[in-house]
């Protein structure tokens, strides 16, 4: 039996003020939880912090992409000014995007989790909801403070997402924001309020987003065929 090696997965980061031993400076960080659930599926970490360029490169040194969770993306990229709740990384949002253009242009398999599936959205010309509490009238989808919020998953039968997670789930979650249209994705899950969940590029072998912190709870059927697909990819 043929054993597939191990895809090295680039995961992108944030890059905010942060506090460790005796130094506060801007530093380049991301939860563990990210690169030990990616571990436990298999795969090698690498992350990719914000440049100023190489994005192109270092995609096609990765066999899989994960775009991270973290601030709202710019809404000047889908021809909206900023409301009152929305805060932007415009660093992120440029070296981001120049990622999923590599992506998508080598085929490289890619998981957006969070603002990552809002930035895939965004990447294909779609639109976001700014403020979610004003439009579904409560907060489930993004408590104040530090703490997830946890919100009933339902997901589309035959898509792609429902292979890895199954018909329906608790998801834990903490946005703010919503995708609105999502041009060349299909919608493979809801929340029971309407909110789209999750979304799939079904031209693609593995181009997928979804609006839960998979890293955060038990759900490791997302890495795993991120992982499959990037160590197929690789061979």
């Amino acid at each position: 039996m043929r054993v597939l090696p191990r895809p090295v997965i680039g995961l992108s980061t944030y890059r905010e003020t942060a506090r460790w031993g005796v130094w506060t400076e801007v530093a380049d960080l991301l939860s563990a939880t990210y690169t030990r659930s990616v571990e436990a599926a298999g795969g090698t970490v690498v992350l990719l912090p914000p440049q100023a360029q190489g994005a192109e490169a270092l995609v096609g040194r990765v066999d899989g992409l994960i775009i991270s969770g973290g601030a709202d993306v710019d809404p000047l990229r889908y021809g909206e000014e900023a409301g009152p709740h929305t805060y932007t990384r415009p660093d992120r949002d440029a070296w981001e995007l120049a990622l999923l253009d590599a992506a998508r242009d080598r085929g490289v398999p890619t998981l957006g989790i969070c603002r990552g599936m809002q930035l895939l959205a965004v990447h294909g010309g779609g639109r976001l909801e700014q403020h979610l509490p004003d439009v579904v009238g409560h907060t489930e989808h993004g408590p104040d403070g530090d703490a997830y919020g946890w919100t009933s998953v339902r997901t589309v039968p035959g898509s792609m997402v429902a292979t890895m997670v199954g018909e329906s789930m608790q998801v834990s979650c903490h946005h703010h924001q919503a995708v609105v249209s999502h041009p060349g994705f299909d919608v493979s899950a809801h929340a029971a309020d309407g909110t789209v969940e999750a979304i799939e590029d079904p031209a693609a072998g593995y181009r997928v987003g979804v609006q839960w912190h998979p890293e955060s709870g038990d759900d490791h059927g997302l890495f795993a065929g991120l992982v499959g697909a990037a160590a197929r990819a690789a061979a």
